[in-house]
Parts: structure tokens; sequence; C-alpha cells
């Protein structure tokens, strides 16, 4: 997966943002097995142990800025969602 999995899941309304949305899910278990968290290279180190704590996979990707640009959108996020 890669970058270009974030446009296309974007362009399908099928990309989340946010650690709180994916530890939502893990939390209650409904993150579905076909779902992918990525995280920004530039992430927070409590974002990663968040993470790593709910036992989430994730795989690091470019920076938020260069993320934001790709994805044409007009904010920073640290933790991207596909489901």
């Amino acid at each position: 997966m890669s970058l270009k999995d974030l446009v296309k899941a974007n362009k399908k309304g099928k990309l989340s943002f946010g650690i709180k949305q994916v530890l939502r899910l893990a939390k209650k278990k409904k993150m579905k097995k076909d779902s992918s968290v990525y995280v920004a290279k530039d992430a927070r180190a409590e974002t990663i142990k968040k993470l790593e704590d709910a036992g989430v996979e994730f795989e690091v990707l470019k920076n938020k800025i260069d993320i934001a640009k790709e994805l044409g959108i007009d904010f920073d996020s640290e933790v991207f969602l596909i489901e």
C-alpha cells in the first residue's frame, strides 16, 4: 500500500482521518480485517505509542505536509484509516 491508495480511498469516501477514529474502532474491535492504518513519518511519539498500545498495526508514509498536498486537503493529519 502507498500514498496512491490513500488518494483512491479518499475519492471513494473510504478514508477516515485521525487517531480518535482509529482508537475508537480498535477499542470496540469493530475495525474490519481489510482495514489499513497509515501514519505520517513525522507523527508525534505519543500518537505512535497509543496505536501500539491499542494493538493497531500501521504503515508509515511521508510527512504530514506531503500527504495533505497529495490528498488535496487543507489540514494536517497524522493517522489515516482506509475502511
